[in-house]
C-alpha cells in the first residue's frame, strides 16, 4: 500500500466515552484520556496508528471534549488533530456523522477510543481495497466471548451476522475489535443529530453491503472496567 495514500487517509476516533465505571478517572476527564502509566491512553492508541503511516486525526469528542482538545493543540509531531465537537451525546454513529464535513477523502478509518488492538493497518487497508469492501471491520479471536457478542463470518470474509453477549453463548469466537474501514458513502445511511449506535443499529443493516470482516490474531485490550485497565497497564509495562 503507498505510503502516501495511508497519509492522507483520515483517521476518527471516537473520544466520546464517559468512563463511568473507571472512578478513578473523576468527573474531570474523558475517558481516552486515562492514565496509562503516565500517559493518556489516547496518545497511546495514535502512537501506534501513527507507526502506519497515518498522520490526519479527526477526535470524536463530547464529554469534557476541551481536556483532549487542549493536550492536542500542544502537541508537536507529524500529526495534524481536528477536534469534531459533540454538544449532546450522539453515540457512536451519530458521532462519525457529525464529523463528515472534517473527511476529505473517499475512505476513512474508525477507531474506538477505549480499546487497542495491534492489528497491522497497512494490511487491513489493502484487505479493504482488495475486496472493493463498502465496510471493513477488524475482528479478534477471543476465549471466551460471552462478554462481548461475536461476528459471523463465511468463508469469503464477508460479515453475515452479530450474536449478542450472553451467558448461554460461550467459548472460543470472533469479536469486533473495533477497528472499521469505509467507503464515504456510507454517511449518507446515517441520519444526522441523532444518537444513534455504530455497533447496534448502523452496522447490523450493513449486512450484505459488501461488509467484510478482517482476522487479526493480536490481543484485543480495553478500559472498560477497573480491571481491564490494569491488565491493559501490566500488558504496555511489560512489551514497552
Amino acid at each position: 500500500m503507498e505510503q502516501d495514500y495511508i497519509s492522507n487517509l483520515d483517521v476518527l476516533i471516537l473520544c466520546g466515552g464517559f468512563g463511568k465505571r473507571l472512578k478513578e478517572i473523576g468527573q474531570n476527564c474523558p475517558k481516552p484520556m486515562v492514565e496509562i502509566n503516565g500517559r493518556p491512553f489516547l496518545e497511546i492508541l495514535i502512537e501506534h496508528i501513527s507507526s502506519f503511516g497515518f498522520r490526519r486525526y479527526i477526535l470524536c469528542a463530547g464529554f469534557k471534549s476541551e481536556v483532549i482538545e487542549q493536550y492536542f493543540q500542544k502537541k508537536n509531531d507529524d500529526n495534524t488533530y481536528i477536534l469534531s465537537k459533540e454538544d449532546e451525546p450522539l453515540g457512536t454513529g451519530g458521532g462519525i456523522k457529525k464529523a463528515e464535513s472534517f473527511i476529505l477523502g473517499s475512505t476513512f478509518i474508525v477507531l474506538n477510543g477505549d480499546s487497542i488492538c495491534r492489528a497491522n493497518l497497512n494490511d487491513f487497508v489493502e484487505f479493504h481495497e482488495s475486496n472493493n469492501a463498502s465496510v471493513s471491520m477488524a475482528v479478534a479471536t477471543i476465549d471466551d466471548v460471552s462478554e462481548y457478542g461475536s461476528v459471523v463470518i463465511n468463508d469469503r470474509s464477508e460479515i453475515n451476522g452479530f450474536k449478542e453477549k450472553s451467558d448461554h453463548i460461550k467459548g472460543q469466537g470472533l469479536i469486533n475489535a473495533g477497528i472499521y474501514l469505509f467507503k464515504k458513502p456510507i454517511l449518507d445511511q446515517i441520519p444526522s443529530g441523532q444518537n444513534i449506535s455504530l455497533e447496534k443499529e448502523v452496522l447490523p443493516s450493513m449486512i450484505g453491503q459488501k461488509f467484510y470482516g478482517f482476522k487479526t490474531t493480536e490481543r484485543l485490550f480495553d478500559i472498560g472496567t477497573p480491571q481491564r485497565l490494569e491488565i491493559l497497564r501490566t500488558h504496555i509495562k511489560l512489551t514497552d
